[in-house]
């Protein structure tokens, strides 16, 4: 038993409570109380943790504190040898970045019999893509259709969604489900074939298609294979630290650096995709994360020193569900499907306080609201505080067993460390989890910028200010596959015309006529967990 006897004592609460909360559904709140509830605890809301932009495309925009740093540094490249006429690769399509997004554009780029090579920072697949566990949102059942899909999107996402990708991303899930499956990707099903499909905060219907709760691995495995099985050129470690540009201001390939040999390396290309992932492990407001090692917000430096427009760069979600305690589970990702499967939220008193499937920034600010305002957290060993998950309520719904079957990694990831989610509640917290906002695209990928198309989470305008569950592996999806379409098409319709790095130089001019950049330098490519 790993939780201390003052946790012990205090979940004897939560198990008092629990027969009396078996098949009783906490009533949602009003449109009213969900803009109280985020206006007073949401953390994009605390203009303490935000400032303007002071150079670039979108000068004067509201974006973090940390966002802020890294899109207003100076370039990795300052003082660095180039030989910018030395190529080291020449493809036609330079896809930046190796998880779920990339590898989709890679694979519908390559399918159209163009050139195509994966530069990504890490290991092919190590992405945020590989983490997500709860499922992909499709409407392909009898009582579900993308019109309605489309209305939990919007709805979900404050009415700030771009309405042309939002209808893309909802017209096109049918689709790629049955994409995946022809490559080999294995949804659960029931015994006649069916889909096996379950609910997701803010969805109207039962459209969550899952992998038991590995669903993100089973798809980033499904498209690795395929990409290494059609013989695309994928270079590991190999992150992009400046996009390269022509005489007329169009992308036409990047500067990578060679993480093992710290060798600069000019890749040139007709057309680049960005798909580096999000930014959570900057920490904004000093929240914890569930983001892979990697996600720092690249695609953004590259793309927004690069002229690239943003669009909702102020908006970042906080997944309501992040493991709390024991301390070795800090900020990692209790998926979704814990709640759509009935697990409940509580507070020290045993007493739920919110719906269990409100949209994910509703969820979050009300346990920020329990804890720091109405002092009803339940006290950790490590000084801070958080609310039961009463996982133990799934077996009592839907019968022993149900966690072993449907929730496994949990099961894994929790009893690690002593806690047996079966009988035992999980102790949770917000964890910085998504970038809702990013670089601006059109309904093909593109972004402001001609030949520079951008996939995945550092994309902006789907989601509009908050996404709800199951449309990241479905975006990611969606767009990288739009994105490589296009991008291969617009590759036989470039005409080579020179590269140069002058804006990089021209950024770094404005830097200094502003003093913004303080000597500091982006993209990071990796955090810093160590003290200086």
């Amino acid at each position: 038993m790993v939780y201390t006897p003052h946790l012990q004592e205090l979940m004897k609460k939560v198990e008092e409570t629990r027969p009396s909360r078996v098949g009783v559904h906490y009533p949602r709140m009003t449109a009213a109380e969900r803009q109280e509830v985020l206006r007073r605890f949401h953390p994009d809301f605390i203009e303490a943790g935000f400032r303007q932009l002071q150079v670039g495309v979108d000068k004067g925009s509201r974006v973090p504190l940390e966002m802020a740093d890294i899109l207003e540094a100076g370039s990795r490249l300052r003082g660095a040898a180039l030989d910018l006429n030395r190529c080291a690769y020449d493809v036609d399509v330079l896809v930046i970045g190796g998880g779920g997004a990339g590898a989709s554009a890679a694979l519908e780029a390559c399918a159209a019999g163009v050139s195509v090579m994966v530069a990504t920072k890490l290991r092919f697949g190590d992405a945020n893509t590989m983490m997500a566990q709860g499922g992909i949102q499709a409407a392909d059942k009898p009582n579900d259709t993308p019109c309605i899909h489309y209305l939990d999107v919007v709805g979900g996402g404050g009415f700030y969604n771009v309405p042309e990708l939002a209808r893309a991303l909802v017209m096109d899930a049918p689709l790629v489900i049955e994409w995946l499956e022809s490559l080999g990707a294995m949804f659960d099903k029931k015994e006649d074939g069916t889909m096996n499909t379950i609910h997701g905060g803010g969805t109207s219907r039962k459209r969550m298609h899952a992998a038991r709760d590995y669903t993100g691995a089973e798809i980033m495995r499904t498209l690795r294979d395929e990409v290494y099985n059609r013989g695309i050129k994928v270079v590991e470690f190999c992150p992009a630290v400046e996009l390269l540009l022509d005489s007329s201001g169009r992308a036409a390939g990047a500067v990578l650096f060679n993480l093992e040999t710290e060798e600069y390396l000019i890749a040139r290309a007709k057309t680049v995709i960005i798909a580096t992932g999000g930014s959570g492990r900057l920490h904004y407001q000093g929240f914890p994360t569930s983001n892979h090692y990697g996600a720092t917000g690249d695609g953004l430096v590259l793309g927004y020193r690069a002229g690239a427009k943003t669009i909702f760069a102020d908006s970042i979600q906080y997944h309501p569900t992040g493991g709390a305690y024991p301390p070795q589970l800090l900020g990692l990702l209790v998926t979704e499907k814990t709640r759509g499967l009935g697990g409940t939220p509580l507070n020290i008193n045993g007493a739920q306080f919110v719906y269990h499937l409100e949209t994910r920034d509703v969820e979050s600010s009300a346990i920020i609201r329990e804890c720091k305002e109405r002092g009803l957290g339940v006290p950790l060993p490590t000084g801070s505080t958080a609310v039961w998950l009463d996982s133990p309520l799934i077996e009592l719904t839907h019968g022993e067993g149900t966690i072993e079957r449907q929730l496994p990694a949990m099961l894994r990831q929790f009893a690690r460390f002593g806690v047996d989610i079966r009988k035992e509640p999980m102790l949770i917290y917000p964890t910085l989890h998504y970038q809702n906002g990013g670089l601006l695209i059109d309904e093909h990928g593109r972004s402001t910028v001609e030949n520079l198309y951008v996939a995945g989470e550092t994309a902006g305008g789907i989601h509009g200010r908050n996404r709800l569950m199951g449309n990241s592996l479905l975006d990611i999806v969606v767009f990288g596959r739009r994105a490589g379409r296009h991008a291969a098409a617009r590759s036989g319709e470039v005409r080579p015309d020179g590269f140069s790095l002058e804006h990089v130089w021209n950024y770094e001019k404005e830097l200094e006529s502003t003093g913004s950049a303080g000597g500091r330098v982006a993209p990071i490519l990796l955090p810093r967990y160590t003290h200086r």
